[in-house]
Parts: structure tokens; sequence; C-alpha cells
């Protein structure tokens, strides 16, 4: 009878140890859940007309994304209901924020044609995190690549949509034309997120030659500087850059993708010894 108790006092012990889940594993889950919070908050600051911010806070958003992975990868906290977490916060931040404030800053004025245009690209966010979360349990593509994404990526389609907003920021009268044509940018973005335009991620890590390391850190301080001093021109170069980068990602996976089958090729004509 006394061993009893002995048994219900480690069977206590043992389902609260059970219970208890390592620091590790809550930091990328609260780094998610402050972006959602970013994104959310863009979108009650673009609706009382502070623009500005609204957008500062969408690219936060934007930032915690690319922050909250690599530190579950570094603190090796990464886990199944945090990959499903992210991938739905990434709805809110790179679908619903960027074309709610859109739409409230010039879409609008477009009227039912903006708002089809922000919807479009809402639901194009939605159609390519389900189409790259499935794409990640392809244990068959080859590793090469994963040095592409399929399509525009989310974050980088949210900071691509919003440059409408950047050169209202810079002067550009909010006319009904230039609605009409934001609108119509808007679609081809979200074209751009659920096409098959192939997108160089730099995933397996940039190499950099000795000579051009020290260039290349005072190139990163001349942009971060540029940031900071004029913010909405380095914005919307940063856009307009990324716009142009687009066919020779396109033209960099094609030949490694025609290296890669003539390497198949002759190992496939290459008689046995």
């Amino acid at each position: 009878m006394a061993s009893e108790p002995r048994h219900k006092a480690d069977r206590t012990r043992r389902a609260a140890r059970l219970r208890e889940i390592p620091l590790r594993m809550i930091v990328p889950n609260l780094i998610t859940v402050l972006a959602v919070c970013a994104g959310l908050t863009g979108i009650r600051l673009a609706f009382e007309h502070r623009f500005e911010l609204a957008v500062a806070m969408v690219l936060i958003a934007a930032l915690l994304d690319a922050v909250d992975g690599r530190i579950a990868r570094m603190l090796q906290g990464a886990s199944k209901f945090g990959a499903q977490m992210d991938s739905l916060a990434d709805i809110v931040n790179f679908g619903v924020a960027p074309a709610l404030v859109l739409y409230a800053y010039v879409l609008d004025r477009a009227g039912a044609f903006g708002w089809i245009a922000g919807l479009l690209f809402a639901i194009a966010c939605c159609l390519r995190l389900a189409r790259f979360n499935v794409m990640l349990e392809d244990e068959n593509a080859p590793a090469w690549k994963a040095d592409y994404f399929v399509g525009v990526p989310a974050p980088a389609g949210a900071m691509l949509v919003l440059l409408p907003v950047y050169l209202g920021f810079l002067g550009v009268p909010l006319g009904t034309a230039f609605a009409f044509w934001a609108s119509a940018f808007t679609v081809l973005i979200a074209f751009l997120m659920v096409s098959q335009v192939p997108v160089y991620s730099g995933k397996s890590g940039l190499r950099v030659r000795r000579d051009m390391v020290m260039p290349m850190i005072l190139g990163i301080v001349l942009y971060v500087a540029l940031l900071a001093s004029y913010t909405w021109h380095a914005m919307a170069a940063t856009a307009i850059a990324c716009l142009v980068f687009l066919p020779f990602s396109a033209a960099a996976y094609r030949r490694r993708e025609a290296r890669e089958e003539a390497a198949a090729a002759a190992a496939q004509d290459t008689p046995d010894p």
C-alpha cells in the first residue's frame, strides 16, 4: 500500500516533465507571433491614414519572418507546429496586410478594379505558400533546385507590390490613372508569385572572394545608410532592382539545368568498367 502513493508521485512528476517545453522551442514561435502583430498593426495604421508607419510595419513583419526560421535552426528549435504557424502567419503578413495597405493608400481610387487587384494578390500569396509547402515534401527533386524558388517568394512579393506606395511617398500624384496603373502592377506581382519563374534563393550559401570581402562590407554599409537616410528612395530602387533581376535569375536557372542534364546524359553514356 505504501508503494501506491510513490507510484502516483512518480507519474505526476513524469507528466510534469512531459508538459515542459524548452525555451528554445518557444523563441522562434514568439518571433512569428510578433511578425503577425506587426502585419495586423500595419493594417490598422493604414486605415488610420498613417501610411508610412503602416508600410514600416509590413517591412518589419518581413524582417521578422526572415529571422524566425534562422533562429529556429540556430537554436535547434524547429518543429512541425512552428512550420505550420509560420506558413499561416505569412498569409497575413505578405498577403492580406500588403493588399489592404495598398488598397487603403491608392487602389480604392480605381474602384472595383482596385479591390479585385488586391484580392488577387492575397489569393496568389495563399496559393504560392501552399505550393511551397507541397514542394518541400518532394524528396525526388535534385539538390541544386533548392537554390531557386518557383515563382517570386511571398516576402519579396509583399515588398514588390508596395512599389506604388513608395512612389507615392516620393511625390508621385495619386490620381485615377496612377491607381489603375498600381492595380495592374498588383495583378502582375500576383501572377509572378504563382508563376513558374525561377528566382535565385541563395539557400546553399554564397562564397565571396577574399579580395571582395571589404568592398562587399562597404557596399552593405552604404545600402543601410541610404535606407536610413533616404528610406523610400532606397525601397523603390530595391523593388525595381529585384524586378530587373528576375530575367537574369531565370537565365541562370536554364544554364544550370542544361549543365545538369548534360552531365546526367554523359554519366549514362559512360560505360561501366
